[in-house]
This record gives structure tokens, C-alpha cells and sequence, in this order.
């Protein structure tokens, strides 16, 4: 059974950094595309980063030049690196495994960006 932990979640000051880390379980890691969605209140689960089983990666555009998304295939962890924090960035980040058109959801991770 396919298992996602997200955590690193929390409260951090605009401009502040982050990192969200998810630890995957139950499925052949490296053969997954692994992702990073948010969604904030009212609105839908967007996508923020994702990178396939390479080195391909990609980025939403509000995002670009300050996250980065990476994965550590021998342990079946993916990260994502959050610097320059926005309030605009606030929302649940939910970890995302996908493979065949099939995508599986971690249990989110809170990140509020507030002074």
C-alpha cells in the first residue's frame, strides 16, 4: 500500500525559508514522478514542483527561482526547498506520487507565511 508523509510544515516570517520533506512508502520509488501540490482556502490544488524518475523537473511559475524540488531515490524521500517565502505562499502542501496516470496524495503539511 502507497504511503506519503509530508512534514517541515510550520509558521515562518515573509522572506523566510523552509523545507518540506516526504518520505514514501510501498511502491517502486524510483519509478514514480514525484510532486508537490498546495492548495489555500477557497481554492484548488494547484501544482508547485514536480520531478520525474531523471532529473526533469518543473515548476510552477510563481514559484520559480525560489523553490526547488529534490529527491533522494535511495531513501524514497523528495523534498521541496521553499526560500524567499511569500504570504501568497501560504496554503497545505501535499506531497504526490504518480505513475500511469495514477497520482496518490500524502496528508498535507500546513505552511502559513505571516509577520
Amino acid at each position: 500500500q502507497v504511503r506519503l508523509v509530508e512534514s517541515g510544515g510550520g509558521l515562518v516570517q515573509p522572506g523566510g525559508s523552509l523545507r518540506l520533506s516526504c518520505s514514501a512508502s510501498g511502491i517502486a520509488f524510483r519509478a514514480y514522478a514525484m510532486g508537490w501540490y498546495r492548495q489555500a482556502p477557497g481554492k484548488e490544488r494547484d501544482l508547485v514542483a514536480v520531478t520525474s524518475s531523471g532529473v526533469i523537473t518543473n515548476y510552477a511559475d510563481s514559484v520559480k527561482g525560489r523553490f526547488t524540488i529534490s529527491r533522494d531515490n535511495a531513501n524514497a524521500m523528495v523534498y521541496l526547498q521553499m526560500n524567499s517565502l511569500k504570504p501568497e505562499d501560504t496554503a497545505v502542501y501535499y506531497c504526490s506520487a504518480e505513475r500511469s496516470g495514477l497520482r496518490t496524495w500524502g496528508q498535507g503539511t500546513q505552511v502559513t507565511v505571516s509577520s
